[in-house]
């Protein structure tokens, strides 16, 4: 009998724990938004933060934009050939970059990036008790260390998305003229008839929302780290695995508003 109680309640117990570290982050966040628009901004703060998220995860933008760009070419190509409809590859592959995989890839490469080093350098400034230091000199720790890194996701990411946008879009168009053998002129003619500018401004909303809520997470997972050297192990992986999945959540929800909105 306690085997079955056992059963039945230890999964309702870690939901509930789960739940009310939910409602933690809330009020966490309801505590920062008012700290957002009060002074100071501390605006060196935000572009050495903005520097460090935006410039430091170029690279990788650049290595996953191009090779995405790549990939998409052939496999669509393979696929729309079949039909004789190549035609609309590139709308096609416009679209698919533009509203889904850019602000998706873009995002990931800078959770893998930056939120997992910021959550990092929060936790271990937090083990050391160099937080609680601030602190007593009677400064804000969450406008001084947060918000500065929170803005400058907010911003950096939509940047990062477009950069995306570029990059992948030119890729997939000189693999599909150069290799693929596709008249350039087609290839461009349906997405200068179909282009809306909306399909760009799509993606960009999403990285935008996106940064903030990565930002936030990783740092309130590194602001709220326990358990010395460890904890901040456990910390930055927390924060890659929650930000990550909470990408995916999003999107699915913001899709479906953009659908209804067109609607």
């Amino acid at each position: 009998m306690e085997t079955l109680f056992a059963f039945i309640g230890t999964p309702f117990v870690n939901f509930m724990k789960k739940m009310d570290k939910f409602g933690t982050f809330i009020l966490f966040q309801l505590h920062l938004l008012p700290l957002i628009f009060k002074r100071p901004w501390r605006i060196k703060q935000i572009f050495e933060q903005i520097e460090v998220v935006g410039i430091g995860t170029f690279g990788v933008i650049f290595l996953t934009a191009l090779f995405t760009g790549l990939v998409e070419a052939v496999q669509l190509y393979q696929g729309f050939s079949k039909f004789g409809a190549e035609g609309f590859m590139g709308y096609t592959i416009f679209i698919s970059i533009t509203r889904e995989l850019a602000p998706i890839f873009a995002g990931l490469m800078l959770i893998s990036q930056s939120i997992s080093s910021m959550a990092a350098e929060l936790g271990t400034m937090r083990v050391t008790e160099q937080i609680d230091a601030i602190e007593t000199l009677a400064v804000d720790s969450k406008k001084y260390l947060i918000i500065p890194r929170i803005i400058a996701t907010t911003i950096a990411l939509p940047l990062l998305v477009l950069a995306f946008d570029a990059i992948s879009n030119l890729s997939a168009f000189l693999m599909a003229w150069m290799v693929l053998d596709m008249n350039p002129t087609v290839y461009m003619d349906t997405i200068k008839q179909l282009l809306d500018f909306s399909d760009i401004g799509t993606g960009v909303l999403k990285g935008l929302v996106y940064g903030y809520l990565v930002g936030s997470i990783g740092a309130y997972v590194g602001y709220h780290t326990t358990g010395g050297a460890k904890g901040v192990g456990l910390s930055t992986t927390r924060a890659v695995v929650l930000a990550s999945v909470t990408i995916f959540i999003a999107n699915f929800f913001l899709s479906q508003t953009y659908l209804l909105l067109k609607w």
